[in-house]
C-alpha cells in the first residue's frame, strides 16, 4: 500500500510540475475565488474526514470511494480533494483550485498574500534544473499547509501532517 501511495504522489507532482513548466504558452493562474465559494480544509482535515483516519474507517462510514475512475481512491462529497494514505492512515490532502485554507489561500493566491496570512512560512526551494515548483511551508505543530508556487502565485495547496508534506516536496511526489 505504501508503495502505491508514493507512486501516486510522484505522478501527481510530476504532472503539476510539467503543467507549470512554462513549455508552450504559459497558462494564466486560476483566479482566486472568494472563500465563501470554496470548500475549506483546516489542519485537522475536512468536516467529516480527519488526518489520521484509516482507510477502513472512512470506507465503513461511506466517505472513501474506490469505484471512481481516478488515479487512486476518492472522498465522497469531496471531489476536489485527493487523499493520500500511508500505512492505512490519511496523511495529506491535495486540494483542487476551488479548495482553500481558513485564511483564504487557494490556487491563484498571490505569494505575498500567503506570506501575510502565514508570517512564519518557511521557504522550500525546488531543485535546480527541475520543472518542480518552489514551496512555502506553513507549519503549526505536527500539521502544515504546503503552498507550491511559481514565484508569483500559488499553483497547488496541500494540507496534512507537516513531515509528510515536506517529504512529498523533497521527493517530488504527488497524488497521481
Amino acid at each position: 500500500m505504501k508503495l502505491r501511495q508514493f507512486a501516486f504522489i510522484a505522478a501527481l507532482l510530476t504532472a503539476a510540475s510539467i503543467a507549470g513548466s512554462g513549455a508552450g504558452t504559459p497558462a494564466a493562474p486560476p483566479p482566486a475565488a472568494p472563500i465563501g465559494r470554496t470548500e475549506v480544509v483546516g489542519l485537522n482535515g475536512l468536516r467529516n474526514v480527519e488526518f489520521g483516519d484509516t482507510e477502513d474507517e472512512l470506507t465503513r462510514r461511506g466517505v472513501l470511494r474506490t469505484d471512481v475512475d481516478a488515479c487512486g481512491v476518492a472522498l465522497a462529497g469531496h471531489d476536489t480533494v485527493s487523499p493520500i494514505f500511508v500505512d492505512d492512515r490519511l496523511v495529506l490532502l491535495w486540494l483542487d483550485d476551488t479548495v482553500g485554507t481558513p485564511e483564504g489561500v487557494i490556487a491563484g493566491t498571490p505569494v505575498p498574500k500567503v506570506r501575510d496570512r502565514y508570517p512564519a512560512v518557511r521557504e522550500l526551494d525546488a531543485p535546480q534544473g527541475t520543472y518542480r515548483f518552489d514551496g512555502l511551508l506553513a507549519r503549526r505543530g505536527d500539521r502544515a499547509y504546503l503552498f507550491l508556487h511559481d514565484g508569483e502565485t500559488v499553483r497547488k495547496v496541500i494540507a496534512g501532517y507537516a513531515d509528510w508534506a515536506e517529504r512529498a516536496f523533497d521527493e517530488g511526489h504527488g497524488p497521481c
